[in-house]
């Protein structure tokens, strides 16, 4: 019974380090920022493999999983953001496109009950680029020389390019795809 309640609880943990890595980011300890952006992308595999090796897959769990990457990605892109190293534009767009989401998604619940979100390919593209793009900045800023140096080569300005296409696009995405289905679920 112990170990089924693992998964949450390396999710939880991975909450919890949204804190200390955001102030690490914040205070420009940008290496141990990466360190512990590190472990908690190893602690999001390893969870989901943890609930499915289990059979410990929860709807908890599966609720609180992208919350706990969406803060970690928010934390990342508002102080990257605020200090300058990343457009205030491409922020609004990510921060916005993940607020028009969950505002679509109270609504559809008020209105139609339950939700059962499965995230698009255009979604899970847009999720990988958010992440990618977040973590090669935060390379490019450990000042690792040349590492660093192509890290920065690849967002800044097409990396941040793309990551506002497939944001826009995605969001449009989600808002007629949910659009369409509450207006067949109102209609039924």
């Amino acid at each position: 019974m112990l170990l089924s309640g693992l998964p949450n609880l390396i999710t939880v943990a991975r909450i919890v380090l949204v804190f200390p890595s955001a102030w690490l980011l914040w205070e420009a300890y940008y290496v141990e920022g990466l360190v512990l952006m590190t472990v908690a992308g190893a602690s999001d595999a390893v969870d989901g493999w943890l609930a499915r090796r289990l059979n410990a897959v929860s709807q908890f769990g599966a609720a609180l999983d992208p919350v706990a990457d969406k803060l970690l990605v928010a934390s990342m892109f508002v102080i990257f953001a605020l200090q300058g190293h990343l457009p205030l534009w491409l922020a609004v767009i990510v921060l916005g496109r993940d607020a028009i989401i969950l505002s679509g998604a109270a609504v559809y619940r008020v209105w139609l009950g339950r939700i059962e979100f499965a995230p698009t390919k255009l979604s899970k593209a847009n999720t990988a680029m958010q992440i990618a793009t977040a973590l090669a900045l935060l390379l490019s800023l450990c000042g690792f020389g040349m590492l660093s140096e192509v890290a920065g080569l690849l967002v800044d300005p097409w990396g941040f390019y793309l990551l506002a296409l497939l944001g826009v696009t995605s969001g449009f995405d989600y808002v007629f795809t949910w659009t369409r289905r509450a207006w067949r679920e109102a209609r039924s």
